[in-house]
């Protein structure tokens, strides 16, 4: 698939010492949603930042659509939009003119009708006319997603974007996300929702430590790493496993009422086995029960186990 963003080996280190990227490379796909992961401090911010030519990097170099973010910034610039995490905004201007404002600094000719477009999609319509500083703090991040995409953008970064909202929020920015990839917009998200990401993501992405750990297609990471849990409930307690289940790497719970298998998800093929060696061994299991391991759980593992 073709790229649209092409990351590489992309470094910074700041007057301090500290080196926030360590080296990161990426190729990211046109009209793809790409959700990157990461612990506070992991360098998120710092990676959407250069790309959008907000920091400039130490070393290394990024292209939009095949244009360098450092020689071409003004082309590239127009073709990015950008949701900060930050509620930054014109206290004393109305909805309205910030949004088309907004539009007119990439050098994009007046467009009353898709400016209304987006207000209506972010359920701002109503508040068109009234002053930045009136509106609530849920209200202020629908601007500024309106404002990321007064100059229609083909690459949206969202950084954090529905942190501290309401839910009525989250579905209208994930239905409009929706919309945004259908009509062939690259989206790249930050999110500490890791079950917004499992949800809508094409891609993962895991930053530690200024390092790109790992990027994987969403089912694959899933079928890689993810893990899935069989519970056995048995008719009656037992003392101990017998030894003739013990290839099967079983766990007996302490009051021996539930045999617990863990396997990974493409070995299915062994329960069958499993429940086999059970009935000759003259154990009677009158329920069981899956669990499959979250996206959650793999990134938690992923960034702590390293």
């Amino acid at each position: 698939m073709e790229s649209i963003v092409s990351i590489d080996n992309i470094t910074k280190q700041y007057a301090g010492g500290f080196q926030a990227l360590k080296g990161v490379s990426l190729d990211i796909r046109k009209g793809e949603i790409l959700a990157l992961l990461g612990p506070n401090g992991a360098g998120k911010t710092t990676l959407i930042s250069i790309i959008c030519g907000i920091v400039n990097p130490s070393s290394g170099s990024v292209t939009v659509n095949g244009f360098d973010i450092i020689r071409d910034f003004r082309r590239t610039r127009s073709m990015i939009g950008l949701v900060p995490q930050e509620l930054t905004t014109d206290a004393f201007e109305t909805v309205w003119s910030t949004v088309t404002f907004s539009r007119g600094l990439y050098g994009k000719p007046p467009n009353p009708a898709y400016i209304e477009k987006v207000l209506k999609d972010l359920s701002l319509w109503d508040k068109k006319d009234s002053m930045m500083m009136m509106l609530s703090g849920g209200m202020k991040r629908r601007v500024l997603i309106a404002k990321a995409l007064s100059h229609e953008p083909t690459v949206l970064f969202l950084d954090e974007p529905t942190a501290g909202v309401d839910v009525e929020l989250r579905k209208d920015m994930w239905r409009l996300v929706d919309q945004l990839r259908d009509s062939g917009v690259t989206i790249i998200l930050t999110t500490h929702y890791i079950e917004e990401a499992e949800e809508i993501a094409d891609r993962i992405g895991v930053i530690s430590q200024g390092e790109l750990i790992l990027v994987e297609e969403k089912a694959e990471l899933m079928a890689k790493l993810g893990k899935r849990q069989l519970t056995l409930d048995l008719d009656r307690p037992i003392d101990a496993l017998p030894t003739s289940l013990q290839a099967h790497a079983l766990e007996l719970t302490s009051d021996g009422k539930q045999i617990i298998y863990t396997y990974n998800s493409r070995e299915n093929s062994t329960i069958t086995a499993l429940l086999e060696d059970l009935r000759y061994a003259q154990i009677t299991v009158h329920d069981l029960h899956t669990r499959e391991t979250s996206l959650e759980e793999i990134f938690v593992e992923l960034v702590h186990g390293r």
